[in-house]
């Protein structure tokens, strides 16, 4: 008797070892880096057990984190549609555009408060940085590429009418019924 029960527990154990996955594992499920992996974990936005001196996370809280982080709300979307364009306008002039987002930038730090002060320094390395990465976080669904659009240096990279016409394109195309 006494042996079915420590068979039942060590199989239980074994379960639930299986559901825990690496930090590295978690970044695979999430298509993202082992760093952002940690990162979530010591924000608080990602529970973890440690085992040793390495975290677990559930791999029901990481497919819960990646579902959440895939869809978006309407704002969101509209947002994304206009970080494409202006990350079009960036690559075709990457220098100008960073002229432009500096004083953007420096203007926002004065009047910005709490957690946009942390997501203004983010832009400052990414500006200081490779374009490659200021483009994927300016065009990243993730949360961290939601937050650093809310608080874009790149106001003025559109013209009002280039604004108006992806506007006009991106309410043709969710009243069609291609949202994602």
């Amino acid at each position: 008797m006494r042996s079915a029960k420590a068979k039942t527990i060590i199989e239980n154990d074994r379960a639930a070892l299986a559901d825990m996955l690496t930090t590295g594992e978690a970044a695979r499920l999430l298509n993202s880096s082992r760093q952002h992996v940690v990162d979530l974990c010591d924000r608080g936005d990602l529970p973890f057990e440690t085992v040793g001196t390495h975290r677990r996370v559930r791999r029901a809280d990481v497919e819960s984190l990646r579902d959440r982080t895939l869809r978006l709300t309407r704002d969101q979307r509209r947002s994304l549609w206009l970080a494409f364009a202006v990350a079009g306008r960036i690559v075709m002039d990457p220098r100008g555009a960073r002229t432009l987002a500096l004083p953007n930038l420096e203007m926002m730090r004065e009047i910005a408060r709490g957690q946009a002060l942390s997501w203004l320094d983010e832009w400052d390395r990414l500006l200081d940085g490779p374009i490659e990465d200021m483009l994927a976080a300016l065009t990243s669904r993730s949360p961290r590429g939601r937050d650093l659009r809310q608080n874009s240096p790149f106001a003025g990279v559109l013209s009002d009418e280039e604004r108006d016409q992806v506007l006009a394109s991106w309410v043709a195309h969710e009243i069609g019924g291609s949202q994602r």
